[in-house]
């Protein structure tokens, strides 16, 4: 890759001193495969600008096709997947419209497939996958062929069909191996490592991951370097080998760090408490347990903060474009008026009164119409962050449930069978019963946190159950008495979007009356109207109640959040509090 990038960047250099419009475009193209295959996403997507900004200024329609669809592929490698679609459906129309030959076809299956795996939609990713292999083997496109085949392997294996994604994973390697295609070789090896140790197979496990180490290394390739490491530590931790695990996760940190892999440094993180505790090393185990929380927590708030950041300069962008054609309609409108005031007599007089006013009325609905567009949205950026918001809590909770709690389980089991093998002092067994003890506390608030993050019931069962379920356990705490009614919620169809906003607002307002009402009663009642389409939420306390007028000298972001969530729903909300007399807070939202 290194000397790719010498030789493309002397392609580059001659071509801005020709001028020579063709070398600046292939130029631009091969380093943006350079940076994507490297997995450097930000100078890929900066190439890719160029690459479009070429063909805009040429007219190559075909190039600007290419362009925004690769251009989609890389904003989905970042994550950012609003963007990502939509620049990979501007590339698909306009290539479709220029190109409808097999290998472009199998191309736009191949990318659409790479697509719905970023978010996760395995079903459809392997609909267009499969399209996009058939069309691979007719035209003998073999080096598409080893990435559409990877990318199979990688659905198959999320929907938990591991045969089948043994046998493509193998097939795409042997591609790579036949035909030298080495950039695809660790990938495929990290795919068929994690389903021999879900097997158990252990010698498969280190076969497959020095081979993709090796590969990684020949390439300087470091994430594939970095995961290789990773994986041969599993191997080793399992085969009871820890100061070796330990020395390769220390070099993958060392990776992790020196490229900003924040997220797999987290992951590394984790893998290296796991193989202290099983060294007994409880203590420095913990510690870098909590750095690999730390860095999942940093890693959602980044993210969202990094989306609010985009909907609010989008929205900013898309306000200044609209002033400034609202301005220019103005201006127009003006010289208009000023070549018939500088044209007409005495007799006109009356006309252009009579078209002032009417100036002025549409300018008025023009202005009426901005605020609309403008509330609007402002809605959908808050529909987007909230959605986020909703997705992260989602993964973020699976992760800690399935990942995490899978582990100390699987460490208390094994804790409790050596246990029962040893013989030890009383002391070292009242220990290990406290060390047995801080594990289940540990699993409990695990399971807590995940369950606060996203509640399962709230998924399976809806909103009624949920909110039934998070006042009984509030309840059963002893912190305060919650009572919970609900009226025609039996036969409620409510979208997923609003249960989970409205089970945001309770869990909120009953969080502020535990810190702040001193209550010993909380009410919470959920109504709904099927008649007049509307549903009703009240949460009232018999606490120590405030003046309603200093919430909005509060400086909190409480308050502030449920009225943002109740806009988003285009719902009322009415506040009672009185010093003394309690608080009663009644929502109202239409469905």
């Amino acid at each position: 890759m290194k000397k790719a990038m010498n030789y493309a960047r002397e392609g580059g250099r001659l071509s801005d001193k020709l001028n020579y419009t063709a070398g600046k475009l292939k130029y631009n193209k091969r380093m943006m495969y350079i940076f994507a295959t490297l997995t450097q996403h930000d100078s890929a997507i900066a190439y890719g600008k160029q690459i479009l900004k070429i063909a805009t200024e040429t007219k190559d329609s075909f190039s600007m096709g290419v362009a925004y669809f690769t251009l989609g592929e890389r904003y989905n490698f970042k994550s950012d997947y609003e963007t990502g679609i939509e620049y990979s459906l501007k590339g698909v129309r306009i290539i479709e419209r220029l190109d409808t030959s097999s290998k472009t076809r199998a191309t736009l299956n191949a990318s659409m497939a790479a697509n719905y795996l970023m978010i996760k939609d395995y079903k459809k990713s392997i609909e267009f996958g499969e399209k996009a292999e058939a069309l691979d083997r007719k035209n003998k496109n073999y080096k598409s062929l080893t990435s559409t085949l990877l990318n199979l392997g990688n659905a198959y294996d999320a929907l938990g069909q591991d045969v089948k994604a043994l046998k493509v994973y193998k097939e795409s390697l042997m591609l790579c191996d036949k035909y030298n295609f080495p950039s695809f070789v660790a990938m495929n090896c990290e795919g068929i490592v994690e389903i021999m140790d879900r097997q158990n197979k252990l010698d498969e496990v280190k076969y497959y991951a020095e081979k993709g180490l090796a590969t990684a290394i020949k390439i300087a390739d470091n994430f594939n370097i970095m995961s290789c490491y990773q994986n041969l530590a599993v191997y080793y931790l399992k085969t009871n080998q820890h100061a070796k695990a330990k020395e390769l996760l220390f070099k993958a940190l060392d990776i992790s760090k020196a490229n900003d892999y924040k997220e797999a440094r987290g992951t590394l993180l984790q893998s290296l408490s796991n193989v202290l505790n099983a060294e007994h090393n409880y203590a420095l185990a913990s510690q870098y347990q909590r750095e690999a929380t730390k860095i999942r927590e940093d890693i959602f708030t980044e993210s969202m903060a990094q989306k609010h950041a985009n909907e609010e300069v989008k929205f900013e962008t898309e306000k200044k474009e609209s002033q400034i054609k609202l301005q220019t309609a103005e201006i127009r409108q003006k010289n208009i008026l000023n070549y018939f005031l500088i044209a007409g007599t005495i007799a006109f007089l009356a006309i252009l009164i009579l078209s002032y006013r009417n100036y002025k009325h549409r300018q008025k609905l023009q202005q009426t119409k901005i605020d609309e567009l403008e509330t609007e949205k402002q809605l959908t950026a808050t529909e987007a962050v909230l959605r986020g918001e909703a997705q992260e809590r989602t993964r973020l909770a699976k992760d800690l449930h399935d990942g995490l709690g899978g582990m100390l389980s699987g460490i208390k089991f094994s804790l409790n069978t050596v246990k029962e093998n040893l013989i030890m002092t009383p002391e070292n067994a009242h220990a290990f019963e406290r060390s047995i003890d801080m594990l289940d506390s540990s699993i409990k608030e695990m399971r807590r946190v995940a369950h606060n993050m996203m509640p399962e019931v709230l998924v399976k069962y809806g909103l009624d159950a949920a909110l039934k379920e998070f006042c009984t356990e509030i309840d059963r705490s002893g912190v305060v008495h919650v009572s919970y009614q609900s009226v025609g919620m039996q036969q409620a169809e409510i979208a997923q979007t609003t249960s989970v906003t409205i089970y945001r607002i309770v869990q909120e307002l009953l969080n502020n009356t535990i810190k702040h009402a001193n209550a010993k009663n909380v009410l919470v009642q959920l109504h709904q109207s099927a008649q007049e389409k509307l549903l009703a939420v009240t949460v009232e306390d018999d606490g120590n109640g405030f003046d309603a007028a200093v919430l909005k000298q509060s400086g909190g972001m409480g308050w502030p959040n449920i009225k943002n969530r109740v806009e988003f729903l285009k719902g009322r909300v009415d506040l009672q509090s009185n010093p003394g007399k309690g608080t009663s807070v009644m929502i109202e939202i239409n469905i």
